[in-house]
């Protein structure tokens, strides 16, 4: 069932939801939270396909916010409430409104959101895209207590995985880092099994891909160990070997659906592992709504270890347990650029080589930090 609400408010779009769960004959109880979804017209579809369908596993209010701000003057001074109401089958399990907030009013989605939280439940906010520098000191994302962004969305998937270790409040989350649960899972099991020390690892995978960098950041903060990146073609991620003395332990994945594990005096298994949808993404993040100290700790591992020496150059330190790898400079070839290094100084970011302290890519990465979609 749907319902239009146009130039409206948000009394009336409560008393609609009211009116369309009697006409169907539901009730409001059995949803466990609200899932606030900011995103544009463009991205509003696929949002809330995988809102609804994580519904199913999670029932839930979902309320998606779309900002049109305008682009005349005239239409960005005035301020104006568009809603559309979904239940039943047209809204999974639980309800969804879709709010257009139109000239002046798109700045303050905030007071329009609030009266349609459910009481008493917990909140969630999600940017599929353009999320804010800051989640938890933006006005929506201050309402939640869990707050989930996408650093693959970003035009600099790496940088911003060094914005997110920078501005974390507990609460924070990333589907770059949901998107390696299952290689975390299958890496500790096949560790439980073979007890024996890890000296080094390799993680490979996609240039620029921030699993696979949030996966080596792992590691390295969990194992203090030197991790290398190797940059292949993908999908997503491609393998990963932890060094022992014994032999490699690897978890090799070429085709994004099935993966080879292979361990010292084992025979080679097959394990499913296939890159999974933003749905189940959604779903695993709604599970627990407490703060992820494991992923606070390995997000911010590469900006703990960044530091600023007396020239303003900012390098990074490897851990006591290992030495950082350095590519040799051309600067001493060609000499040096004075606007480049500049720039470079200024620039708040980790090194290109990616935020692993102790990690060196094995194979030149593009210039270009291209965006990148799907799952790891």
């Amino acid at each position: 069932m749907k319902i239009d609400l146009t130039d409206t408010t948000s009394s009336k779009i409560n008393s609609g939801l009211i009116d369309a769960r009697r006409s169907i004959g539901a009730g409001a109880v059995g949803m466990v939270l609200t899932l606030v979804i900011v995103t544009d017209e463009g991205s509003a579809y696929d949002a809330l396909k995988a809102a609804g369908e994580a519904s199913r596993e999670h029932p839930s209010r979902i309320l998606a916010v779309i900002s049109r701000p305008g682009r005349s003057p005239r239409a960005r001074a005035e301020a104006r409430l568009d809603a559309e109401i979904r239940v039943g089958s047209d809204a999974g399990t639980g309800e969804t409104v879709l709010l257009r907030l139109h000239g002046e009013l798109a700045s303050q989605a905030q007071s329009v959101v609030l009266p349609l939280l459910l009481p008493d439940a917990p909140v969630v906010v999600w940017w599929p895209e353009n999320a804010p520098e800051n989640p938890a000191k933006d006005p929506l994302g201050a309402l939640a207590q869990r707050r989930i962004t996408d650093a693959v969305s970003a035009e600099s998937p790496v940088a911003q995985l060094a914005t997110r270790a920078v501005t974390y409040s507990p609460g924070d989350t990333d589907l770059a880092w949901t998107r390696i649960t299952p290689w975390r899972s299958m890496l500790a099991a096949a560790l439980d099994q073979r007890h024996a020390e890890v000296e080094s690892a390799v993680v490979e995978g996609e240039s620029y891909n921030p699993s696979a960098e949030l996966l080596a950041l792992w590691l390295a903060s969990r194992l203090k160990i030197d991790v290398d990146r190797v940059v292949t073609d993908g999908p997503g991620l491609t393998a990963v070997r932890l060094r022992t003395a014994g032999g490699d332990v690897t978890l090799d994945r070429s085709d994004g659906l099935l993966a080879k594990l292979s361990m010292p005096d084992q025979p080679d298994r097959m394990v499913a592992l296939k890159r999974r949808d933003t749905a189940e993404l959604i779903a695993e993040e709604l599970r627990r709504l407490d703060p992820d100290d494991i992923y606070a700790t390995s997000v911010k591992y590469g900006v703990d270890n960044l530091h600023q020496g007396a020239d303003g150059t900012e390098t990074v330190e490897a851990p006591a347990s290992g030495s950082r790898k350095k590519a040799p400079e051309k600067a001493s070839e060609k000499g040096s650029d004075k606007s480049e290094d500049k720039a470079e100084e200024k620039a708040p970011k980790l090194p290109q080589t990616g935020p692993v302290a102790s990690a060196t890519r094995t194979k030149a990465a593009p210039k270009a930090e291209g965006r990148k979609s799907g799952s790891s």
